[in-house]
């Protein structure tokens, strides 16, 4: 299933065109884009631990290694940005027919959750970065999230790791569109921001930050009800827009019982959705759903290689982290195919990413070696239909059982806080603790 889900994602013919139309001042001589990206997507997946043993293990590759590394430093954003947008496109062909039975976060809307993540810092081993005694940062990305499809369908990378998030927004809200619905948190609080979204007709709920966009009230606070986290309120606010034009909002708030992490008791939100069909109190939870990208990040740092900190050239990190995200959209259309082959959608077991991507690593290699390559030929000229009912049948070999997730339970997390170097430093036997039970 991953070979043939990988095989539509990573097509050579529709990468190297991709290049051709979006590779900018780049040009292919020996080397094709399309070869780039398939040794990256094994780095990605885990079959190999990093681009220079991928490389060595390509006996096809036309190029020294160096010539390697030279063409990824050269891959412009934009680039990156193009092959994730259109690889989403092509898999969603694929996992529509699979996903007919489950419905919609909110109907009648395509859900969009976006938020900045910033690459980690990496090994220091170009040379202006040597003596520097700190981090050094690749750069980061805006990503934009289908939780409905599991999906992230947009990726907008940046090579300065210290911009602002909310800069590359801009790019971003070109894509919007109708019937789309939009949250983010506070960072993209700006009026700008929000009028762009109105403007291209997307609806929103966007956390209110402290200082931007300063709304004004045009009526009274009102009390709305109560959900799980506290009482919600909502009040009419008006944003001025760079034309002069007012727009008028909703504000809800939501005063919580427990404050949250940051010590705030008020979540403010703010909304362009209709009054009609959405109620202060459900614009309040769906803003809950945001925390889902913040899950996708996780799985992306701990079920795929997505941060490869040997790559420190900006342009070279960026497009690994955009070929795990290509990777990471494909393991979903497999985790797609399993849930509903075996429809789960009446059950309340949840498949687990970790293991979908672990079975890989397990068992890929062997199989490329064992089948000859001409025996995947033939998938190349079915039709998405015809790939989504292949990947039914296979699906229903699949043991869910072995690939569910087991959330840990949950438990009341307590703040550390200060503490002295002597009590840092101090240390037990565990065996010790365990007999007498407790830590002396």
């Amino acid at each position: 299933m991953a070979r043939l889900a990988l095989q539509r994602a990573l097509e050579p013919a529709w990468i190297d065109e991709l290049f051709e139309r979006a590779g900018g001042t780049q040009y292919t001589r020996e080397l094709l884009f399309s070869t780039t990206v398939e040794l990256m997507s094994v780095v990605a997946v885990g079959l190999r631990p990093s681009l220079h043993a991928a490389a060595k293990a390509c006996k096809d590759l036309p190029v020294s290694v160096q010539a390697l590394y030279d063409k990824i430093r050269r891959t412009a954003p934009s680039l990156v940005r193009a092959l994730v947008q259109e690889s989403a496109v092509r898999l969603q062909e694929v996992l529509l027919p699979m996903m007919s039975d489950k419905a919609p976060t909110v109907p009648g809307y395509r859900l969009r959750i976006v938020d900045g993540n910033h690459l980690p810092a990496t090994e220091k081993r170009l040379k202006p970065l040597r003596g520097f005694r700190g981090a050094a940062l690749p750069g980061q990305s805006l990503v934009v999230y289908d939780p409905d499809l599991n999906l992230v369908v947009d990726l907008v990378p940046c090579e300065d790791g210290h911009a602002q998030e909310r800069s590359l927004m801009e790019l971003a809200q070109r894509q919007a569109q109708p019937g789309e619905l939009w949250l983010a948190d506070r960072n993209f609080s700006t009026r700008r921001i929000l009028c762009g979204l109105h403007g291209q007709g997307s609806s929103f709920i966007v956390r209110e930050h402290g200082r931007t966009p300063n709304p004004q009230p045009v009526e009274p606070v009102q009390y709305r009800g109560r959900i799980e986290a506290g009482a919600v309120y909502e009040q009419a606010v008006e944003v001025e827009d760079d034309g002069g034009q007012l727009l008028r909002l909703r504000r809800v708030e939501l005063h919580l019982e427990r404050a949250t992490e940051d010590g705030d008791t008020t979540i403010r939100l703010l909304s362009n959705l209709p009054a009609s069909q959405f109620t202060p109190r459900r614009i309040a939870r769906l803003y809950r759903q945001r925390w889902q990208i913040e899950s996708l990040f996780q799985r992306l740092e701990s079920v795929l290689h997505s941060e490869v900190v040997s790559l420190g050239h900006p342009r070279a990190a960026l497009l690994a982290f955009g070929v795990a995200v290509l990777a990471y959209n494909t393991l979903a259309v497999l985790q797609s195919a399993v849930w509903s082959a075996h429809e789960l959608h009446t059950s309340e077991l949840e498949l687990s990413s970790f293991y979908f991507a672990d079975e890989i690593r397990t068992h890929y290699a062997g199989m490329m070696m064992a089948v000859a390559p001409a025996a995947w030929e033939r998938y190349d000229k079915l039709t998405t239909a015809q790939l989504a009912r292949v990947l039914l049948q296979m699906a229903r070999h699949a043991d869910p059982k072995a690939l569910r997730k087991h959330p840990r339970s949950t438990r009341n997390e307590t703040k550390k806080g200060f503490a002295s170097a002597a009590l840092v430093r101090r240390h037990v036997a565990t065996a010790r603790v365990l007999k007498d039970g407790l830590v002396k």
